[in-house]
């Protein structure tokens, strides 16, 4: 698994009380990476969300600050579902993303995300990783109405 090796951030496991910094990293990450989405949630909203679903039913993950404790990213993985990946805009490009799929991928011997089709970023990010898109959406399925892709990575692909 990669691992950090500046010593500037560590991946630990989620609890309750990491709750409030798991929803502010959401809502700042998507504010950030996907200025088109319409709002939906409040911040009460996504911190419910957090504390009442991500945290008791699945795998969720936290990447934070050496230094502060900082929570700087999370992901929240439910059976062979990555159902969420977010880090905070200085955070990205220091292999923590990667880390947090590879704890994924250690799990599972196939690994399944949707992304919105207009986020790029996120595509090449999991492109890279092996993923490929296996189905395009319109969107109609999800709350915010935006065409979306679903990835898929499997060990048998050697990747």
């Amino acid at each position: 698994m990669p691992a950090d090796t500046s010593g500037l951030w560590r991946i630990r496991p989620a609890g309750v009380e990491d709750s409030p910094e798991i929803a502010r990293v959401l809502r700042a990450s998507m504010s950030a990476a996907m200025p088109y989405l319409p709002v939906l949630h409040t911040p009460e909203e996504d911190l419910g969300f957090v504390s009442g679903h991500l945290i008791p039913n699945m795998v969720v993950d936290v990447a934070e600050r050496q230094e502060s404790g900082r929570i700087i990213g999370f992901s929240a993985v439910s059976g062979e579902w990555v159902e969420q990946l977010y880090l905070l805009p200085g955070a990205q490009r220091l292999g923590i993303g990667t880390a947090f799929l590879a704890r994924a991928m250690a799990r599972s011997d196939r690994l399944r995300l949707w992304t919105f089709q207009r986020n790029a970023a996120a595509r090449r990010f999991y492109e890279a990783r092996g993923f490929v898109a296996i189905e395009e959406t319109d969107g109609s399925r999800n709350e915010e109405r935006e065409p979306d892709v679903l990835y898929e990575w499997r060990r048998d692909r050697g990747s």
